[in-house]
């Protein structure tokens, strides 16, 4: 095997693999979109497996800015739902965890000391 022949194989094989990540895309794309019912996306699948670079050129150029904005979309409610868990799970803030305390001091639901000893081991 010469040197053209290891470059061209190379070449192939980074072509075939953006290949396949554009096809990976437009599948996940096709299944992220509400709007179009199951016998088109049926139809793009089947158009994609006997007839792939040429559909998927076409769907790149028709669906290209919706495919875009669907996964805007997905990104922001991955990371809504990521900080909604991480508030959820992390708890109160100091602030609110003193607040919270005051508001049992005043009840009398708890003395000074205990308020004062919650206060600090919040602070800490």
């Amino acid at each position: 095997m010469n040197f053209w022949e290891s470059l061209g194989w190379m070449l192939s094989a980074t072509v075939f693999i953006g290949y396949l990540f554009a096809l990976f895309a437009i599948i996940a794309d096709l299944f992220r979109d509400h709007k179009l019912n199951g016998w088109l996306k049926a139809l793009w699948v089947f158009f994609l497996l006997f007839l792939p670079i040429v559909t998927a050129l076409v769907y790149l150029v028709a669906r290209g800015e919706g495919m875009t904005e669907r996964s805007n979309k997905a990104a922001r409610d991955a990371e809504n739902a990521a900080e909604s868990y991480i508030r959820e799970v992390a708890g109160k803030s100091p602030s609110e965890e003193i607040a919270t305390a005051a508001a049992l001091l005043e009840t009398g639901a708890i003395n000074e000391d205990e308020f004062t000893a919650l206060k600090l081991k919040v602070l800490s």
